[in-house]
């Protein structure tokens, strides 16, 4: 078996009666670029609420480089490097550009309560290297000219870019991006294409993306999987997944 960095098998998660997911089996490599992507309601979301601790599989395992991490909180998954966005953008309106994405490296720190009251020497290197760290990715979003500016004040995509750059400050393994197309123009998809291509190249990183512009998820993802109604259905490079019939009829209702 092929080494994967994230390596679901089987899980699954019922609402009362409702199946929103049920035997979900995924892995996305080291440094992969792949999606999940169905029609309205198919599960997507739920899939990565249980990927990242917001909801415990009922069933199934997902380990993360190897480790176990279904049954960890939220916050102890994003620790073992996992990060993710959101379909409704979850910035700090009112703080900094620059304080945004600060926050999210701090989730990688590791002050002490004695180094944060009398601001030791370790403290202060830890908080210049998070000052370096939030720069250089402003930078690679061009957004380090709006650093001071709060984050409410910025257009909608470049919202989506800063909770992107807040994402990556935690220093993750794997990305995972819930429809960070979403509301933006077409120059704005083709900018975020080529930055995730980047975020690759540069930081290593692994991404694994939902998203309903079928054309950007055909153009980058190397693997994709299809969900409808909580289930797979398909999975496979895009050529493949495009023209399968059963993709086909989930998104136009009847095969092609």
């Amino acid at each position: 078996m092929a080494r994967a960095l994230l390596r679901a098998e089987g899980i699954g998660i019922s609402f009362g009666g409702l199946k929103a997911v049920q035997g979900l089996s995924l892995a996305v490599p080291p440094g992969g670029l792949d999606g999940l992507i169905g029609p309205n309601g198919a599960g997507k979301t739920t899939a990565f609420n249980l990927l990242t601790g917001v909801y415990r599989a009922q069933t199934g395992s997902i380990t993360l480089d190897g480790r176990r991490i279904d049954g960890l909180r939220p916050h102890q998954i994003a620790k073992a490097g996992m990060a993710r966005t959101f379909q409704n953008i979850r910035l700090f309106g009112n703080l900094s550009v620059l304080d945004n994405v600060r926050l999210g490296a701090h989730v990688r720190g590791r002050h002490t309560l004695v180094g944060t009251l009398f601001r030791t020497p370790a403290y202060i290197a830890q908080e210049r290297a998070i000052l370096a760290r939030a720069r250089q990715l402003l930078g690679v979003f061009n957004l380090l000219s709006r650093a001071d500016e709060p984050a409410k004040s910025l257009p909608y995509g470049d919202q989506r870019r800063l909770e992107i750059a807040r994402a990556l400050a935690t220093e993750p393994k794997l990305l995972l991006l819930d429809e960070p197309a979403a509301g933006m123009n077409p120059q704005e998809k083709r900018d975020l294409a080529r930055t995730i291509q980047r975020l690759r190249r540069e930081f290593g990183v692994g991404v694994l993306l939902i998203e309903h512009d079928m054309g950007l998820v055909m153009d980058i993802c190397e693997r994709i999987t299809v969900l409808d109604h909580g289930e797979v259905i398909c999975h496979g490079v895009p050529a493949h997944v495009q023209n399968d019939p059963k993709v086909i009829e989930a998104y136009l209702g009847e095969p092609g």
